[in-house]
């Protein structure tokens, strides 16, 4: 009976070692890092999320005739909570990508119309509320391409032999990511025209005919 444990022991023992030289603490840690990673990013987008409704109120306080505006941000924000991301799957992440460009492109439009009155620009509500809104933006920047980072390791490592066997004998897949068409978009701010009509090149005044 000792005997049974022993050699049961042994094989517990080895069986660890096989699997710690074939990658599969790594893998674990890998993984969780990527969890967290992405835990990050739902927290910052929480955060750009929960802004959004008081700088609408505060634009609309002196901008309420920009309703198309101020409805494509609204509509924007309610389209990105409607969805329940699952960053393992790739179709979920996309649609889920998708939705935050959109509602970065209606608030860039939103912040390019602002400038159009100096009188909110100086409401010290709005002064705060941009000011928050910067900084979200650029933690959720952060947030995001570390992410990209933290995934890209990932799938390297499960892709390495002998790493790749031990992913597969486990079930680990590579992840999806986001791509980098959706990065760019995100990053370009749109055009805005205010209809400001240009003015009139002067025209040069007409010369007096020779006396003849």
């Amino acid at each position: 009976m000792r005997g049974i444990r022993f050699v049961r022991g042994g094989l517990l023992l080895l069986l660890a070692l096989l699997l710690s030289g074939c990658g599969y603490n790594q893998i674990q840690s890998k993984d969780e890092a990527v969890k967290a990673g992405w835990s990050e990013v739902l927290n910052q987008y929480k955060r750009r999320s929960d802004l959004i409704p008081n700088l609408v109120a505060t634009v609309k306080g002196y901008a309420a005739h920009e309703q198309q505006v101020l409805t494509a941000v609204t509509e924007a924000r309610a389209k990105v909570s409607q969805i329940n991301v699952n960053a393992d799957d790739a179709e979920s992440l996309a649609k889920y990508q998708a939705a935050q460009g959109e509602l970065s492109q209606a608030l860039s439009r939103l912040m390019m119309v602002t400038e159009a009155y100096p009188n909110l620009k100086a409401d010290q509500q709005f002064i705060g509320l941009q000011t928050q809104l910067e900084g979200t933006e650029n933690r959720v920047t952060v947030a995001r391409g570390r992410y990209i980072q933290l995934v890209q390791d990932y799938n390297t490592y499960i892709r390495q032999f002998p790493v790749n066997l031990t992913a597969k004998l486990f079930g680990h897949k590579p992840k999806p990511n986001f791509t980098v068409e959706n990065e760019a978009q995100i990053q370009d701010a749109p055009t805005v025209d205010f209809g400001t009509a240009p003015a009139p090149a002067s025209q040069p005044a007409p010369q007096p005919a020779p006396a003849g």
